[in-house]
């Protein structure tokens, strides 16, 4: 197969040779290298060769063969932005597309149109081309394994090339996508060859409120396979009514040779529970584990349990070790309308919280998600959505172990197809009702599930944000419920189409909604519990007015909180020759039209993470309903 131009074009080709989402995990030749890092994951961050071209027109066509001359490229920090790099223009937008007054576009097979439009991204003025090489050799580990690519995050388009063979394509600009090289890998001087434009009809439903990037902006890695693997784990910890015992419940997938896998189960003192063992390939499932007296998952005590399965070739030698750790919670949504965790009532606390760094954009680090951890625990936050999108693989785990809720949001919002000029307006809305752009849709909401379905801080699954309502978004909601039973679905935009609130959200969910207005709902024999997944817009001298929500949680139990917008400013630091110092620049300070200017701050925290003032109110009111 060869790579295809106009798949930039069309809305139904989103993923190319793409392996299919799994759990995320770790996995180790043996219990000795938890600390000392797997043999099996190998980092390509760092130096990349790098061409930039204004247009599809000016790439250079074949700088995935293994005898191009580079000698003309320049070199690219992995990851990162292409904008921050020094190339093509850093734009915020809030609602708008980044075209709209310079480029006539509507979506592929909307306004009573089922065709496409040639060379609506591919051949673009206004569609930027990063290409990337990167030269590597296979450590002793690799060699004769399966070898696996993973981009974990990619804006937006990408294909990619080893060794001049075309490996693959994939949109989805926030979840991992990961390639098989092991066909045409060789030990040593792979040529890796990446090509990932600004643009594609991806584009129409990647419409957030953030900063306009592009570039392999999250790490890649390429992993080996052992003989037999396990490619994906599924983990089912389920409380029973009385919340003091429960049942576990495996499964597991095996790749390659049938394997003997030997599960043991730890408290979080390291005392053995239970162990089993399975053997076999393909789908394998461990009998049902009883626990007699249960830890129970939660903010206030966020007990995690250790599960490890070892995996041993016929000959019981050890392939692999992958380690996990889960929690037991329940979430429910009773008969008088309120949603329960573990029997007790839900309040959120809540963020929205944008992934950011004034110095490197969405390219953040470790130390900033413990931090942003830190900052949410000592200001009595206890709620994080992900808005707009799933964010970094590291950031599940770590809600996990500091006891943070999440409302865990696909990479979907098309605003600018439905709200034009402030008015509502979907005569060319996606996804919408368009069969055309549905698997679309559901690739994300599928992939969304997989990656983060083991992590007890998930509480709701949100179908995205600002994207009208629909039969597509209807058929997400579907997914997630026939895949799982153990959480709620989240999605604010059905309150523009009342007709479809039976089959989208289990919550009435609303924007920045009246005091007066909610209390309006709540005393009108309501169907469903209430939630602010927006609320607050700390923007400039604001945030007054916090008790009269609060005041909300005391009196209507049917009233579950809400998520402030928004945790951090979106600002970068710009070295300012007047002054000589570095200084926070914000939309519209880079020269950025059309652009939403200011409104990209409206954080309680600045870009530096120094708190505003308006975080003390926060830390009061929050600490009202801990």
């Amino acid at each position: 197969m060869q790579a295809n131009l106009q798949w930039l074009d069309d809305p139904e080709v989103f993923r190319v040779n793409q392996l299919p989402a799994h759990s995320d995990y770790h996995y180790y030749h043996d219990t000795a290298e938890f600390k000392t890092g797997s043999r099996f994951i190998k980092s390509l961050n760092g130096a990349w060769r790098f061409n930039f071209a204004k247009t599809p027109a000016e790439r250079p066509v074949d700088f995935y063969q293994p005898d191009f001359d580079a000698t003309d490229f320049d070199t690219i920090q992995v990851p990162g932005h292409i904008e921050l790099a020094g190339y093509g223009q850093i734009q915020y937008i809030n609602t708008l597309y980044p075209w709209e007054g310079k480029i006539y576009r509507r979506p592929p097979y909307t306004l009573n149109q089922d065709q496409l439009t040639p060379g609506l991204f591919s051949d673009a003025a206004d569609n930027t081309v990063g290409s990337y090489l990167k030269t590597f050799d296979l450590d002793d580990a690799f060699k004769g394994q399966r070898i696996i690519i993973q981009f974990q995050g990619v804006e937006e388009a990408l294909y990619v090339w080893l060794n001049g063979h075309f490996i693959g394509y994939a949109e989805d600009s926030f979840t991992p996508s990961e390639f098989d090289l092991t066909p045409y890998i060789q030990d040593q001087g792979n040529v890796l060859a990446v090509r990932v434009y600004k643009r594609s009809t991806a584009a129409f439903i990647e419409d957030q409120d953030m900063f306009r990037f592009s570039g392999i902006f999250r790490d890649v890695n390429i992993l080996a396979e052992p003989a037999s693997h396990i490619t994906d784990l599924d983990i089912r910890p389920v409380p029973n009514a009385n919340l003091k015992s429960g049942e576990l419940n495996i499964t597991t997938k095996v790749t390659g040779e049938p394997a003997t896998l030997a599960l043991t189960v730890k408290d979080h003192d390291g005392r053995v529970l239970t162990s089993q063992t399975q053997t076999g390939s393909g789908s394998v499932t461990f009998d049902t584990m009883l626990f007699d007296q249960l830890h129970l998952w939660s903010p206030q005590t966020p007990y995690l349990y250790q599960l490890t399965i070892e995996v041993y070739d016929a000959d019981h030698q050890l392939l692999e070790v992958v380690p996990y750790q889960f929690g037991f919670r329940t979430v429910e949504l009773r008969d008088d309308k309120v949603i329960y965790v573990n029997n007790k009532r839900l309040v959120i606390n809540g963020v929205n919280r944008h992934e950011w760094n004034a110095h490197t954009g969405r390219v953040i680090s470790m130390a900033d998600m413990r931090a942003d951890i830190q900052t949410m625990l000592a200001n009595n936050i206890n709620a994080d959505r992900t808005c707009h999108y799933p964010d970094q693989l590291p950031w599940y785990q770590l809600c996990d172990e500091a006891g943070i809720y999440l409302m865990a949001e696909n990479n979907l919002e098309s605003h600018g197809s439905w709200q034009k000029m402030g008015a509502i307006e979907p005569s060319y809305n996606v996804p919408g009702d368009n069969p055309h752009w549905l698997a679309a849709v559901i690739d994300r909401a599928r992939s969304n599930y997989e990656w983060f379905k083991n992590h007890p801080s998930i509480i709701f699954w949100s179908l995205g944000n600002e994207s009208y309502a629909g039969e597509d978004i209807a058929a997400m909601q579907a997914f997630y419920k026939e895949h799982d039973d153990s959480r709620l679905v989240h999605y604010e935009g059905v309150v523009y189409t009342p007709e479809l609130k039976d089959r989208i959200s289990d919550v009435e969910s609303r924007m920045y909604e009246k005091p007066q207005n909610i209390v309006a709902y709540l005393e009108d024999n309501p169907t469903k519990p209430f939630l602010d997944c927006e609320y607050m817009h700390d923007m400039g001298n604001s945030l007054g007015g916090m008790q009269s929500y609060n005041d909300l949680i005391d009196k209507y139990p049917m009233y579950q909180g809400g998520f402030i917008w928004d945790f951090i400013d979106q600002a970068l630091f710009v070295h300012d020759p007047i002054t000589d110092q570095d200084v926070l620049r914000y939309g519209g300070d880079f020269d950025d039209r059309h652009s939403d200017y200011e409104f990209s701050g409206d954080g309680l925290m600045f870009a530096d993470r120094t708190p505003k003032p308006a975080m003390q109110e926060v830390k009061y009111y929050y600490g009202l309903h801990k």
